[in-house]
């Protein structure tokens, strides 16, 4: 009896389990229905200066259908050149995608560096360059040593669906707020900066950004999903 017991708790667990993995939503699977319909769209926004309906046809896309899915598992490299998997950050993730020909504000390294020291032990900080390991060591320099500096080198990752997903679906730079199922709560696009700001102004600007984000990953619980929901459609 004992073990007829044991053997159907084993099959109701099982099948649970296989229902909900089956009903998750990776990134690449959510973005993967929309994106070409989303690009038409934006490119059409921007040849019109149309800068809000932009700016609107990304939140949709952000908050419609890529919040509440899981970020896929993929490589990247550390500017040592030694390769680790995403998954193996456990806590919730700050993850920047970037490239070494993107210019930042003259206050957003800096800004970041700081909110990185006082939120490192709770957050896995994560800058992923687009780039080659050289172009990426170089960049590195500049970053606190807080901050997980890696990249992924394209041509090393040709029919790497994931790796291609992220790079060419929503741009740089672009941050994920992600928690430590590897959900994503939320995608934001970087502070629009005049390049003739004050450092003073470009550091509380993005300081303000930065902060509201690790704000918003540290009142999300991971286990109640209510509020981040993946649609098929924006």
């Amino acid at each position: 009896m004992g073990r007829k017991l044991l053997l159907l708790f084993l099959l109701v667990s099982y099948t649970a389990l296989s229902q909900e993995v089956e009903h998750e939503t990776l990134f690449s699977q959510a973005i993967g229905k929309n994106i070409k319909k989303y690009k038409l769209q934006s490119k059409q926004a921007f040849m019109d200066h149309n800068y809000e309906r932009a700016t609107f046809l990304f939140d949709s896309l952000v908050n419609h259908v890529i919040n509440g899915s899981r970020l896929d598992n993929f490589d990247i490299r550390k500017t040592s050149g030694k390769k680790i998997n995403f998954y193996d950050f456990d806590k919730p993730v700050f993850l920047i995608s970037y490239a070494s020909w993107c210019t930042p504000g003259i206050g957003e390294i800096p800004a970041l560096n700081k909110i990185v020291d006082e939120n490192h032990q709770e957050i896995d900080f994560v800058v992923l360059f687009w780039d080659t390991k050289r172009k990426a060591r170089q960049q590195a320099r500049k970053y606190s040593k807080n901050i997980t500096v890696a990249y992924v080198d394209e041509t090393e990752n040709t029919h790497d669906h994931i790796v291609q997903t992220l790079k060419h679906s929503l741009g740089f730079p672009t941050t994920f707020f992600i928690d430590s199922n590897k959900t994503i709560i939320d995608v934001r696009r970087g502070v629009l900066h005049p390049y003739n700001e004050t450092y003073d102004a470009s550091f509380e600007m993005n300081y303000d950004a930065y902060h509201n984000g690790i704000t918003l990953i540290k009142s999300f619980d991971g286990k109640s999903r209510t509020t981040v929901v993946a649609k098929d459609n924006p």
